[in-house]
């Protein structure tokens, strides 16, 4: 899907940002930061302008979208954003910390899902989350072919998302 938004919209690059702590996502099996940033790092290093950045990681604290691209705002002056995310938060950005403020700052993209197309919307069709994936790897069924060979391998070496 990065891929695609990349190509339609013409962009020098996409930057893959974990976050430290999502307001939105409480609960649930998690794996390490570093272990994130490795799986992230694993499944870009052959992709021609993709780049990861462990920005909010060495942050910390709650990650705010708004905190991040007023970051790379100050990084990249001049430089048009675009924030690439599942379909299923269009209906949740009224809830995201300064929207008023985010909306005026980048131009979002979303990844479709099951649900009706929002404006934004990437034209293919994902039906998968990395939600699914997790829960996937908890009850023991696979996710060859879900994921990038070497982050499913390295998944499986470290035993993480199992309960």
């Amino acid at each position: 899907m990065a891929r695609d938004v990349m190509e339609s919209d013409k962009l020098d690059k996409v930057i893959f940002i974990p976050c430290a702590c999502s307001p939105h996502k409480q609960g649930g099996p998690v794996a390490s930061d570093q272990m994130r940033l490795a799986f992230l790092r694993l499944a870009v290093a052959d992709e021609p302008g993709f780049e990861v950045s462990d920005w909010e990681l060495k942050r910390g604290g709650v990650s705010y979208t708004i905190d991040t691209v007023l970051h790379f705002r100050v990084q990249m002056p001049g430089a048009e954003f675009f924030w690439l995310v599942g379909e299923d938060q269009a209906a949740r950005l009224e809830s995201w910390h300064r929207i008023g403020e985010l909306r005026e700052l980048i131009t979002f993209r979303f990844m479709q899902r099951e649900g009706a197309e929002v404006p934004g919307s990437i034209g293919r069709r994902l039906d998968l989350s990395s939600t699914e994936i997790r829960e996937r790897i908890m009850r023991g069924a696979s996710v060859r072919y879900l994921l990038p060979e070497p982050v499913r391998l390295e998944i499986l070496r470290w035993g993480v998302y199992k309960q």
